[in-house]
């Protein structure tokens, strides 16, 4: 199955992006593609994650504002619908996460370079984020811990997967692993590494872009019953609340042609007769000796269908994504 890789993982050691020191460096390389409960190379933590869902088709999702060098699309991490869960229930246990971090203090010092804080202050950091489930197959670079350093590597994450958000949406922890994640970097002759999943396609992977200003709520599909919730930031699922689901983009359609004004008949244009009995002056016009004949159809013709290209007419399907970028997807 011929699958296009996105981008590539970062060997050197080292964090990436998201305000740690360490950034890293364009190269060739590889794109892990990571499974929802895979834990990956060389991971920070045991799993704390709660459930593992998966999604067979992504859902519909705003259109693009343009594409990226590491992904099919971009997307903004405060859309509704972005994200799922459980009403109630949180996707990642943030306390255990806390605990396996804070036992090694190495770790903790680990974790917190990559993401531009200091060790003592990853337990409040942790516990500001939003655990919640990934429903779109999406770009990252994940951290794994070798030798005492934080490894950088791009991966593509799978629907399904449960992830700690920031409060501009932006995915921060992975939670089968405990791996720190920042947003993804652009490389020149990936290389993709594992299996794709049923459903994988390259146009349909998402990077997440911060949301212009905090997030007050964040609106999110519940997989267990279908309907939505209204999940604070920072809340492990004991303020969820029902929320009605998010008004789809309107669809164009065809204007509506005004009504005809009451002014003078344009130059050129024929004046028809005026029946009888409506004219208050003038003699009443002598009907026709015999009905108008329709013109004649030529034969073997028929009407031309409208085209989905002319204004006001939406196209079948709706709107539809952009191409991805022909450096790293195809």
């Amino acid at each position: 199955m011929a699958v296009v890789a996105l981008v590539v993982v970062l060997t050197q050691r080292g964090g990436g992006g998201g305000g740690g020191s360490n950034q890293a460096a364009p190269g060739g390389g590889e794109v892990f593609l990571q499974s929802t409960s895979s834990t990956g190379p060389d991971p920070f933590t045991r799993s704390t994650a709660h459930t593992q869902g998966t999604a067979e088709s992504p859902p519909a999702l705003p259109s693009p504002t343009g594409t990226t060098a590491y992904a099919a699309r971009s997307v903004q991490g405060s859309t509704p619908g972005l994200y799922g869960g459980t009403r109630h229930i949180a996707s990642c246990d943030v306390e255990r996460q806390i605990n396996y971090l804070t036992e090694e203090p190495a770790k903790t010092a680990a974790f917190a370079s990559v993401l531009g804080r200091t060790a003592g202050e990853v337990p409040d950091y942790l516990r500001s984020l939003t655990p919640v489930q990934l429903r779109v197959d999406t770009r990252v670079t994940n951290h794994g811990y070798r030798d005492g350093r934080p490894v950088a590597f791009q991966a593509v994450l799978r629907a399904g997967t449960a992830v700690l958000v920031d409060d501009r949406g932006v995915p921060r922890v992975r939670c089968a692993c405990g791996n720190p994640l920042t947003p993804p970097v652009a490389q020149k002759s990936p290389k993709q590494v594992g299996t794709p999943w049923p459903g994988y396609r390259a146009s349909n992977v998402v990077v997440v872009r911060p949301a212009a200003k905090p997030i007050e709520v964040f609106v999110i599909h519940d997989e267990r019953s279908a309907g939505w919730i209204a999940r604070p930031p920072g809340d492990t699922g004991g303020g969820d609340r029902p929320t009605t689901a998010p008004s789809p983009s309107p669809s164009p359609t065809a204007p509506t042609p005004p009504a005809s004004p009451a002014s003078p008949t344009a130059p050129g244009t024929p004046t028809q007769p005026t029946p009888p009995g409506t004219s208050p002056t003038g003699p009443a016009p002598k009907p026709p000796t015999t009905a108008p004949t329709a013109p004649a159809t030529p034969t073997g013709e028929t009407p031309p269908p409208p085209s989905y290209g002319s204004p006001g007419t939406p196209a079948p399907g709706g709107v539809t994504g952009t191409a991805p970028a022909a450096e790293d997807a195809g």
